[in-house]
Protein backbone atom coordinates (compact mmCIF):
# COMPACT_ATOMS: atom_id res chain seq x y z
CA UNK A 1 0.00 0.00 0.00
CA UNK A 2 1.02 3.64 -0.91
CA UNK A 3 2.32 5.48 1.92
CA UNK A 4 -0.55 8.29 1.33
CA UNK A 5 -3.44 5.15 1.23
CA UNK A 6 -2.28 4.08 4.46
CA UNK A 7 -2.26 7.30 5.87
CA UNK A 8 -5.54 7.53 4.55
CA UNK A 9 -7.04 4.46 5.88
CA UNK A 10 -8.46 5.38 9.39
CA UNK A 11 -10.29 8.79 7.63
CA UNK A 12 -11.26 7.38 4.89
CA UNK A 13 -15.05 7.40 4.75
CA UNK A 14 -14.65 11.46 5.77
CA UNK A 15 -12.47 11.89 2.84
CA UNK A 16 -15.38 10.50 0.73
CA UNK A 17 -17.92 12.59 2.46
CA UNK A 18 -15.28 15.65 2.29
CA UNK A 19 -15.34 15.17 -1.50
CA UNK A 20 -19.11 15.44 -2.16
CA UNK A 21 -18.62 18.61 0.32
CA UNK A 22 -16.36 19.75 -1.39
CA UNK A 23 -17.34 19.39 -4.75
CA UNK A 24 -20.45 21.62 -3.17
CA UNK A 25 -18.70 24.15 -2.15
CA UNK A 26 -17.28 25.31 -5.72
CA UNK A 27 -20.74 24.64 -7.45
CA UNK A 28 -22.00 28.51 -8.84
CA UNK A 29 -24.30 30.36 -11.19
CA UNK A 30 -21.55 31.36 -13.63
CA UNK A 31 -21.40 28.49 -16.57
CA UNK A 32 -17.58 29.53 -16.99
CA UNK A 33 -16.47 29.37 -13.21
CA UNK A 34 -18.58 26.06 -13.13
CA UNK A 35 -16.61 24.73 -16.18
CA UNK A 36 -13.17 25.73 -14.01
CA UNK A 37 -13.41 24.72 -11.10
CA UNK A 38 -15.13 21.47 -11.93
CA UNK A 39 -11.64 21.27 -13.69
CA UNK A 40 -9.89 22.26 -10.34
CA UNK A 41 -10.97 19.39 -8.96
CA UNK A 42 -10.94 16.65 -11.39
CA UNK A 43 -7.08 17.68 -10.99
CA UNK A 44 -6.96 17.57 -7.63
CA UNK A 45 -3.47 16.36 -5.51
CA UNK A 46 -3.23 14.19 -2.88
CA UNK A 47 -5.08 16.13 -0.14
CA UNK A 48 -2.77 16.28 2.23
CA UNK A 49 -4.39 19.62 4.04
CA UNK A 50 -7.60 17.63 4.58
CA UNK A 51 -5.85 14.82 5.95
CA UNK A 52 -4.44 16.74 8.44
CA UNK A 53 -7.53 18.35 9.62
CA UNK A 54 -9.17 14.95 9.98
CA UNK A 55 -6.08 12.97 11.73
CA UNK A 56 -5.61 15.98 14.13
CA UNK A 57 -8.98 16.31 15.17
CA UNK A 58 -10.10 12.45 15.68
CA UNK A 59 -6.44 12.37 17.26
CA UNK A 60 -6.69 15.10 19.58
CA UNK A 61 -10.24 14.47 20.31
CA UNK A 62 -9.96 10.89 21.01
CA UNK A 63 -11.94 9.71 17.44
CA UNK A 64 -14.72 12.68 18.00
CA UNK A 65 -15.70 14.67 14.62
CA UNK A 66 -18.03 17.23 13.55
CA UNK A 67 -19.14 19.37 10.70
CA UNK A 68 -17.07 21.95 12.03
CA UNK A 69 -14.23 20.01 10.71
CA UNK A 70 -15.12 19.42 7.08
CA UNK A 71 -15.84 23.01 6.49
CA UNK A 72 -12.48 23.80 8.34
CA UNK A 73 -11.07 21.62 5.80
CA UNK A 74 -12.91 22.88 3.01
CA UNK A 75 -11.31 26.53 3.98
CA UNK A 76 -8.56 25.17 4.10
CA UNK A 77 -8.62 23.23 0.53
CA UNK A 78 -10.41 26.24 -0.85
CA UNK A 79 -8.07 28.73 0.19
CA UNK A 80 -5.08 26.69 -0.61
CA UNK A 81 -6.30 25.96 -4.66
CA UNK A 82 -6.65 29.98 -4.41
CA UNK A 83 -3.21 30.62 -3.61
CA UNK A 84 -1.84 27.99 -6.15
CA UNK A 85 -3.78 29.49 -9.00
CA UNK A 86 -2.15 33.09 -7.90
CA UNK A 87 0.84 31.34 -7.62
CA UNK A 88 0.46 30.09 -11.05
CA UNK A 89 -0.04 33.88 -12.21
CA UNK A 90 2.47 35.45 -10.94
CA UNK A 91 5.18 32.61 -11.28
CA UNK A 92 3.77 32.67 -15.25
CA UNK A 93 3.85 29.30 -14.66
CA UNK A 94 1.96 27.03 -17.22
CA UNK A 95 1.86 23.46 -15.59
CA UNK A 96 0.61 22.36 -11.87
CA UNK A 97 0.41 18.81 -11.06
CA UNK A 98 1.44 17.45 -14.90
CA UNK A 99 -2.15 19.37 -16.21
CA UNK A 100 -2.24 23.06 -17.62
CA UNK A 101 -2.71 25.53 -14.97
CA UNK A 102 -5.66 27.78 -14.76
CA UNK A 103 -4.29 30.85 -16.42
CA UNK A 104 -2.56 28.54 -19.53
CA UNK A 105 -6.11 27.04 -20.51
CA UNK A 106 -8.03 30.69 -19.64
CA UNK A 107 -5.14 33.48 -19.54
CA UNK A 108 -4.09 35.52 -16.57
CA UNK A 109 -7.31 37.76 -16.39
CA UNK A 110 -9.73 35.00 -15.56
CA UNK A 111 -7.07 33.03 -13.03
CA UNK A 112 -6.86 36.15 -10.58
CA UNK A 113 -10.80 36.25 -10.53
CA UNK A 114 -10.79 32.34 -10.27
CA UNK A 115 -8.40 32.73 -7.50
CA UNK A 116 -10.61 35.28 -5.73
CA UNK A 117 -13.49 33.74 -6.14
CA UNK A 118 -12.14 30.97 -4.31
CA UNK A 119 -10.73 33.10 -1.51
CA UNK A 120 -14.04 34.80 -1.04
CA UNK A 121 -16.01 31.42 -1.15
CA UNK A 122 -13.51 29.96 1.63
CA UNK A 123 -14.00 32.93 4.32
CA UNK A 124 -17.88 32.93 3.64
CA UNK A 125 -18.20 29.60 4.49
CA UNK A 126 -16.94 30.10 7.98
CA UNK A 127 -18.44 33.61 8.27
CA UNK A 128 -22.35 31.73 7.23
CA UNK A 129 -21.72 29.10 10.05
CA UNK A 130 -19.86 31.82 12.45
CA UNK A 131 -16.61 29.60 12.50
CA UNK A 132 -14.58 33.01 13.54
CA UNK A 133 -11.82 31.18 15.34
CA UNK A 134 -11.45 29.18 11.95
CA UNK A 135 -11.39 32.04 9.75
CA UNK A 136 -8.87 33.48 12.20
CA UNK A 137 -6.47 30.76 11.76
CA UNK A 138 -6.25 30.65 7.89
CA UNK A 139 -6.65 34.15 8.07
CA UNK A 140 -3.48 34.84 9.86
CA UNK A 141 -2.22 31.87 7.50
CA UNK A 142 -2.97 33.58 4.20
CA UNK A 143 -1.43 37.16 5.49
CA UNK A 144 2.02 35.50 6.19
CA UNK A 145 2.04 33.36 2.98
CA UNK A 146 1.37 36.99 1.24
CA UNK A 147 4.67 38.17 3.28
CA UNK A 148 6.71 35.19 2.77
CA UNK A 149 6.32 35.71 -1.25
CA UNK A 150 7.07 38.93 -0.63
CA UNK A 151 9.81 38.54 1.24
CA UNK A 152 11.56 36.37 -0.69
CA UNK A 153 10.95 38.65 -4.02
CA UNK A 154 12.48 41.36 -2.50
CA UNK A 155 15.42 39.11 -0.95
CA UNK A 156 15.83 37.65 -4.33
CA UNK A 157 16.93 40.91 -6.03
CA UNK A 158 19.73 40.95 -3.65
CA UNK A 159 20.94 37.49 -3.14
CA UNK A 160 21.83 38.06 0.28
CA UNK A 161 19.35 35.92 2.27
CA UNK A 162 20.94 34.49 5.67
CA UNK A 163 20.18 31.38 6.42
CA UNK A 164 17.51 32.91 9.04
CA UNK A 165 15.60 34.87 6.26
CA UNK A 166 15.42 31.65 4.68
CA UNK A 167 13.83 29.71 7.43
CA UNK A 168 11.35 32.85 7.79
CA UNK A 169 10.17 32.80 4.01
CA UNK A 170 9.64 29.15 3.95
CA UNK A 171 7.56 29.28 7.70
CA UNK A 172 5.59 32.01 6.14
CA UNK A 173 5.40 30.34 2.65
CA UNK A 174 4.79 27.05 3.46
CA UNK A 175 4.54 26.12 6.77
CA UNK A 176 2.22 28.31 7.91
CA UNK A 177 -0.21 26.60 5.93
CA UNK A 178 -0.22 23.01 7.49
CA UNK A 179 0.19 25.43 10.78
CA UNK A 180 -3.33 26.36 9.99
CA UNK A 181 -4.76 22.87 8.89
CA UNK A 182 -3.87 21.25 12.39
CA UNK A 183 -4.75 24.33 14.27
CA UNK A 184 -8.26 24.04 12.11
CA UNK A 185 -8.45 20.32 13.00
CA UNK A 186 -7.84 20.77 16.81
CA UNK A 187 -10.03 24.11 16.86
CA UNK A 188 -12.97 22.18 15.23
CA UNK A 189 -13.27 19.23 17.81
CA UNK A 190 -13.48 21.93 20.56
CA UNK A 191 -9.73 22.16 21.88
CA UNK A 192 -8.28 24.64 24.44
CA UNK A 193 -5.87 27.32 23.00
CA UNK A 194 -3.16 25.82 24.38
CA UNK A 195 -3.50 22.90 22.50
CA UNK A 196 -4.39 24.83 18.93
CA UNK A 197 -0.67 26.32 19.48
CA UNK A 198 0.48 22.93 20.15
CA UNK A 199 -1.02 21.72 16.70
CA UNK A 200 -0.02 25.00 14.86
CA UNK A 201 3.47 24.01 16.33
CA UNK A 202 3.32 20.54 14.59
CA UNK A 203 2.23 21.77 11.18
CA UNK A 204 4.73 24.19 11.48
CA UNK A 205 7.58 22.05 11.71
CA UNK A 206 6.17 19.53 9.32
CA UNK A 207 5.68 22.13 6.91
CA UNK A 208 9.33 23.83 7.29
CA UNK A 209 10.19 19.93 6.79
CA UNK A 210 8.16 19.60 3.86
CA UNK A 211 9.60 22.52 2.19
CA UNK A 212 13.38 21.53 2.65
CA UNK A 213 12.73 18.38 1.13
CA UNK A 214 10.67 20.45 -2.07
CA UNK A 215 13.94 22.47 -2.15
CA UNK A 216 16.29 19.74 -2.24
CA UNK A 217 14.38 18.12 -5.01
CA UNK A 218 16.01 20.97 -7.47
CA UNK A 219 19.52 19.33 -6.59
CA UNK A 220 18.18 15.77 -7.68
CA UNK A 221 17.78 14.13 -11.16
CA UNK A 222 14.44 12.78 -10.22
CA UNK A 223 11.60 12.57 -12.23
CA UNK A 224 9.78 14.64 -10.10
CA UNK A 225 7.49 17.34 -11.81
CA UNK A 226 9.44 20.33 -12.47
CA UNK A 227 12.79 20.32 -13.99
CA UNK A 228 16.08 20.52 -11.96
CA UNK A 229 17.90 23.80 -11.62
CA UNK A 230 14.87 25.75 -11.68
CA UNK A 231 14.86 27.26 -8.37
CA UNK A 232 18.64 28.58 -9.56
CA UNK A 233 16.67 29.71 -12.76
CA UNK A 234 14.26 31.88 -10.51
CA UNK A 235 17.19 33.31 -8.37
CA UNK A 236 15.53 31.30 -5.50
CA UNK A 237 18.26 31.05 -2.50
CA UNK A 238 17.31 27.79 -0.93
CA UNK A 239 19.57 26.06 2.14
CA UNK A 240 22.37 23.98 -0.12
CA UNK A 241 22.99 27.20 -1.56
CA UNK A 242 22.85 29.64 1.13
CA UNK A 243 25.07 27.22 3.03
CA UNK A 244 27.63 26.48 0.59
CA UNK A 245 27.86 30.76 -0.06
CA UNK A 246 28.81 30.57 3.77
CA UNK A 247 31.37 28.02 4.08
CA UNK A 248 33.81 28.47 0.62
CA UNK A 249 36.46 30.93 -0.34
CA UNK A 250 35.64 34.71 -1.71
CA UNK A 251 36.41 33.91 -5.23
CA UNK A 252 34.27 30.53 -5.29
CA UNK A 253 31.52 33.11 -3.27
CA UNK A 254 32.19 35.89 -6.52
CA UNK A 255 31.51 33.08 -8.94
CA UNK A 256 28.60 31.34 -6.91
CA UNK A 257 26.69 34.98 -7.07
CA UNK A 258 27.31 35.45 -10.55
CA UNK A 259 25.84 32.56 -11.94
CA UNK A 260 22.80 33.05 -10.06
CA UNK A 261 22.91 36.73 -11.26
CA UNK A 262 24.02 36.48 -14.05
CA UNK A 263 24.54 33.17 -15.75
CA UNK A 264 20.62 31.71 -14.40
CA UNK A 265 19.63 30.85 -17.61
CA UNK A 266 22.35 29.05 -18.86
CA UNK A 267 21.78 25.37 -18.49
CA UNK A 268 25.72 24.27 -18.42
CA UNK A 269 26.38 27.21 -15.74
CA UNK A 270 23.14 26.16 -13.73
CA UNK A 271 24.77 22.28 -14.02
CA UNK A 272 28.22 23.92 -12.77
CA UNK A 273 26.56 25.23 -9.63
CA UNK A 274 24.80 21.95 -8.62
CA UNK A 275 27.60 20.02 -9.33
CA UNK A 276 29.40 22.76 -6.58
CA UNK A 277 26.72 22.49 -3.81
CA UNK A 278 26.87 18.87 -4.08
CA UNK A 279 30.66 19.02 -3.72
CA UNK A 280 30.65 21.22 -0.46
CA UNK A 281 28.30 18.70 1.58
CA UNK A 282 25.13 21.35 0.64
CA UNK A 283 23.17 18.66 0.23
CA UNK A 284 24.44 16.88 3.42
CA UNK A 285 23.80 20.15 6.05
CA UNK A 286 20.15 20.72 4.51
CA UNK A 287 19.01 17.10 4.93
CA UNK A 288 20.64 17.08 8.70
CA UNK A 289 18.67 19.78 9.19
CA UNK A 290 15.33 18.69 7.37
CA UNK A 291 15.51 15.57 9.76
CA UNK A 292 15.66 18.15 12.92
CA UNK A 293 12.79 19.53 12.28
CA UNK A 294 10.93 16.24 11.72
CA UNK A 295 12.56 15.18 14.99
CA UNK A 296 10.95 17.73 16.45
CA UNK A 297 7.88 17.23 14.93
CA UNK A 298 7.92 13.44 16.10
CA UNK A 299 8.23 14.52 19.47
CA UNK A 300 5.37 16.84 19.49
CA UNK A 301 3.32 13.30 18.28
CA UNK A 302 4.71 11.27 21.19
CA UNK A 303 2.58 13.32 23.96
CA UNK A 304 -0.63 11.80 22.87
CA UNK A 305 -1.65 8.50 23.53
CA UNK A 306 -1.61 5.64 21.07
CA UNK A 307 -4.26 5.24 18.03
CA UNK A 308 -4.89 4.66 14.87
CA UNK A 309 -4.83 8.68 13.93
CA UNK A 310 -1.80 9.32 15.48
CA UNK A 311 0.04 5.94 13.76
CA UNK A 312 -0.89 7.74 10.50
CA UNK A 313 0.33 11.26 11.04
CA UNK A 314 3.61 9.52 12.48
CA UNK A 315 3.40 7.94 8.71
CA UNK A 316 2.65 11.40 7.18
CA UNK A 317 6.06 13.06 9.40
CA UNK A 318 7.94 10.05 7.83
CA UNK A 319 6.60 10.47 4.36
CA UNK A 320 6.80 14.08 3.65
CA UNK A 321 10.89 13.49 4.19
CA UNK A 322 10.93 10.46 2.59
CA UNK A 323 8.54 11.37 -0.69
CA UNK A 324 9.89 10.74 -4.11
CA UNK A 325 7.77 13.42 -5.63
Amino acid sequence: MKPVEQIKQPILKEMELFESKFKEAMVTKVPLLNRITHYIVRRKGKQMRPMFVFLVAKMVSGGRFEDRTYRGASVIELIHTATLVHDDVVDDSNRRRGFFSINALWKNKIAVLVGDFLLSKGLLLSIDNNDFDILKLISIAVREMSEGELLQIEKARKLDITEDVYFEIIRQKTATLIAACCGIGAASVGSSEEEIQKMRKFGELIGIAFQIKDDLFDYTDAKIGKPTGIDIKEQKMTLPLIYTLNICSNSERKWLLNSVKKYNKDKGRVKEVIAFVKEKDGIKYTIAKMKDYQEQALQILQTYPDSEYKASLLTMVNYVIERKI
